[in-house]
């Protein structure tokens, strides 16, 4: 686990009196992550908890609450999947403009339609929150976050479905950006909890059994189905690929450049 692993309070989350929407006595949850490390999976795992309300049906992509509110720019005005990070733009902490108590408002008002209110824990789920999670915290100090990372070899293949015409490399660099600033950022989190991918995919229960206790809740099972070969395919065709002497050349000059910092972050470019 990374940062403070302690459960949430019952800390009260309220807006003014003549905002159209009024929330007491209820934990805030955000959810990040790079797209397609399995945020939305396993924040409709958490979901799945009696005790747990998060967007489902809203019409927007992938129910992310970056798309339901108008106060900060989604991902995709700094180019979406695969790009977001780079741009310094995007990077957003508590010395943003924007941190305020009209955007706090705005933001509940905004998301609150979505929730079931009576829950205790309310999520809101959104790959940016990754580089986000200071200006959100400095919004919502009594907020807890959960983050979910992937192996960057997975991500990057997983994302190049989306994004045609971008390079490997530039996927990977995206990756290694991102978690860098994540990396930075979660030092002054002070409620915070750290999901790998490839463990929740292993044993989902034991994963979800860590992530209530973060947030003070009674563990359930999850009816998800997950599949726990999710990255094989990925790490199979790196493997493949390294065995031609185009696939060498490429993988060498890419461990040349990044893997002093994949490895720095808790993963590696040897497809292990």
């Amino acid at each position: 686990m990374v940062g403070s692993d302690t459960a949430t309070d019952d800390r009260e989350l309220s807006v003014s009196s003549d905002a159209p929407t009024r929330i007491t006595g209820r934990g805030l949850l955000f959810v990040g992550g790079l797209h397609r490390s399995g945020t939305t999976l396993f924040g409709r795992a958490l979901a799945g908890h009696p005790l747990v309300s998060g967007f489902e049906n809203t019409g927007v992509p992938a129910d992310e609450g970056q798309h339901l509110q108008s106060v900060y720019p989604p991902a995709k005005v700094y180019g979406g999947p695969g790009l977001f990070a780079f741009a310094a733009e995007a990077h957003l902490t508590e010395v943003s403009p924007l941190v305020s108590p009209e955007s706090r408002e705005r933001l509940l008002a905004a998301w609150s339609p979505h929730w079931e209110l009576e829950k205790t824990v309310l999520v809101e789920k959104s790959p940016p929150n990754l580089i986000r999670m200071r200006f959100l915290q400095a919004l919502f100090p009594e907020a807890s976050f959960l983050t979910v990372v992937r192996n960057p070899i997975a991500v990057a293949y997983a994302t190049a479905k989306w994004r045609r015409g971008e390079s490997l490399r530039m996927l990977l660099r995206h990756w290694v950006v991102a978690h860098e600033v994540y990396r930075d950022d979660r030092e002054r989190i002070e409620r915070h909890h750290e999901v790998r991918f490839e463990d929740f995919v292993r044993d989902p229960n034991a994963e979800l059994v860590r992530a209530y206790g973060f947030l003070g809740l009674e563990p359930v099972e999850t009816a998800l189905e997950v599949r726990p070969d999710a990255d094989d395919a990925y790490l199979r065709r790196w493997a493949e690929e390294g065995r031609t002497i185009r696939g060498r050349i490429a993988h060498a000059r890419l461990r040349r450049e990044l893997g002093e910092r994949v490895d720095a972050l808790g993963y590696d470019l040897d497809g292990a």
